[in-house]
C-alpha cells in the first residue's frame, strides 16, 4: 500500500497542484489520538482494496508537521480537524469529513 507522506510545506504544495491533474485524499492524522487510530486503519484498509486507482493519497501527521497540517486547512479553507479525510480536486477541496465520520464504507462512496 503507497501513500505520500507529507513532512515539508513543499510536499504539500507537489500534491495541490498534482491534484489538476489527479485527484488525491489527504488524510490528516493525530499520532496521539485514539480516533485517529481507527480512522487510519479504515484509510490504510481503503487503499489497500483500492489500489489508489481513482485518486493518489497522503497522510500529514498533525502535530509532527503542524506547519504542512496549517497549510493545508489555510490554502483549502477547510477548517482543521483530526483525524479528518479531504479530497482534493483541481486545487480545492471537493468533499472532507472527520472523526468517527471516517470510515471505509464514507471513502468507498465519496472518493472517485
Amino acid at each position: 500500500m503507497s501513500y505520500i507522506s507529507l513532512e515539508k510545506i513543499e510536499d504539500w504544495n507537489k500534491i495541490l497542484e498534482q491534484s489538476h491533474e489527479k485527484p488525491v485524499l489527504v488524510f490528516k492524522h493525530s499520532t496521539r489520538c485514539s480516533v485517529s487510530a481507527e480512522a487510519h486503519e479504515a484509510w490504510l484498509h481503503w487503499i489497500e482494496k483500492s489500489k489508489g486507482e481513482a485518486v493518489d493519497t497522503a497522510m500529514v501527521r498533525v502535530v509532527e508537521e503542524r506547519p504542512v497540517s496549517n497549510a493545508i486547512e489555510e490554502q483549502l479553507g477547510v477548517k482543521h480537524a483530526s483525524p479528518q479525510a479531504i479530497l482534493v480536486r483541481g486545487g480545492k477541496a471537493e468533499w472532507h469529513t472527520s472523526h468517527w465520520n471516517i470510515t471505509e464504507t464514507a471513502l468507498v462512496d465519496n472518493v472517485r
